[in-house]
């Protein structure tokens, strides 16, 4: 942690989001009936990492998590997991990542009775069949407050990385007392399950431009086209056609520079612009562009309404292809 003293006073820079979310639910009585409750958070977290393991987007001193807690009751640990796995499922599967899973059960130093630990890993392994998750076994690997499901995604050049995570704790509750009453009207000590999907965004985003080497799909791409006129009478024009583009939700930008046409159309080819829309007399003429794929190259002059159409049913199906003959 990054340590500072104030008056007196010792602090730490935030690290992580559990203890403030432990304290928000324990700000006020909690029935059953509020359970599960779900807290989430993005805001920057710290660590004092060494700088010779500090590394691009990988291994950073400042990051941001999407962290979340969720408290829930004994019986509801199995289907709140459940619904977490098909999370991770959808996103990673609209992202085409590659990932596995793995159970990492009671190590030898844990905290907690044998008896909880095994309610807890028998709770985790059910969810897994339910959802259909392909897992393996980390026998003894499990964190010291409860066992947990971890995933590791393969990038383009077969490095792993572990992003989401699965973690079940019964200490936390303790060291905070926190409590719920339940329907008996008596007091009771929640579970909570710490969750991430993405785990920290800065090394989910160096992941992901590693996995498609910075070709990112039409739906996730920073920009997705670019119009170029070729020559300053087409300009307006040109901004025409990337207003209507952008009214109707695509990321678009006019290169109206002093410089000829295939040089742009080379450098929006290195930025892996996924298409290039050319624009001159005849385009302007008939209301149309020149549309320019990044994988398929020239596909020939298309009605401006003919791209959008097929540009966004592109975005709808999260494709990792071009549809080339949906614009053909």
């Amino acid at each position: 942690m990054f340590l500072v003293e104030s008056e007196d006073e010792p602090m730490g820079v935030k690290a992580m989001n559990c203890p403030g979310h432990m304290l928000v639910f324990a700000s006020e009585v909690r029935s059953y009936r509020d359970l599960p409750l779900r807290l989430h958070e993005q805001t920057p977290l710290h660590r004092n990492e060494a700088s010779g393991v500090l590394s691009g987007l990988t291994r950073v001193r400042q990051f941001s998590q999407d962290d979340a807690h969720c408290f829930v009751t004994q019986d509801q640990i199995g289907e709140e997991v459940e619904r977490l796995l098909k999370l991770v499922q959808r996103v990673y599967g609209d992202l085409g990542l590659d990932y596995t899973a793995k159970l990492s059960t009671r190590p030898e130093k844990h905290l907690g009775e044998v008896a909880t630990w095994n309610h807890a890993e028998t709770q985790l392994r059910q969810a897994l069949e339910r959802s259909g998750q392909q897992y393996t076994v980390n026998a003894g690997d499990g964190a010291f407050y409860g066992p947990k499901i971890d995933f590791d995604v393969n990038d383009a050049i077969g490095r792993k990385w572990q992003c989401a995570t699965i973690q079940l704790d019964y200490q936390l509750p303790q060291r905070f007392d926190l409590k719920y009453i339940g329907a008996d009207n008596a007091e009771h000590r929640p579970v909570v399950i710490h969750r991430a999907i993405f785990g920290s965004f800065e090394r989910f985003v160096a992941m992901l431009i590693e996995n498609y080497a910075g070709a990112f799909p039409l739906w996730l791409a920073p920009l997705q086209a670019i119009v170029l006129p070729i020559a300053d009478r087409h300009v307006p024009y040109a901004r025409e056609v990337a207003d209507r583009l952008g009214a109707a939700g695509l990321r678009v930008r006019v290169d109206d520079r002093q410089e000829k046409v295939n040089y742009k159309i080379r450098e929006a080819q290195v930025q892996q612009v996924p298409y290039m829309l050319v624009v001159g007399d005849r385009e302007q003429a008939e209301g149309a562009v020149a549309v320019r794929s990044r994988r398929a190259g020239d596909l020939g002059a298309r009605p401006v309404g003919a791209f959008l159409e097929a540009a966004l049913d592109e975005v709808r199906r999260k494709a990792r292809e071009p549809l080339v003959a949906a614009v053909q």
